[in-house]
């Protein structure tokens, strides 16, 4: 896990559930942090802005999309293999 990458996941992610950074663990569940589906949404256009990546994001069902959102740890490896794939 790049810290750069997971450390700027983290915030995104914290800032969106009201958190400090250091309560937000990679074992969370966004749903652990109390993001709901808009506040999912709106970490995923962050993540895009801040690595300036397009992540293949299905809103209307989460669940079938390719990017892993089932934790914080799967978010930010989906993230550095976007990044990567960038590179």
């Amino acid at each position: 896990m790049s810290d750069a990458i997971a450390d700027k996941v983290i915030a995104i992610i914290a800032d969106q559930a009201m958190l400090d950074p250091a309560d937000v663990k990679p074992e969370h569940t966004l749903e652990d942090l109390g993001i709901d589906s808009l506040g999912l949404v709106e970490s995923i256009f962050a993540i895009e802005e801040a690595f300036d990546i397009s992540v293949p994001f299905n809103a209307n069902d989460p669940s079938e999309s390719e990017f892993d959102i089932s934790s914080v740890r799967a978010i930010i490896g989906a993230v550095e293999g976007l990044v990567r794939d960038q590179a």
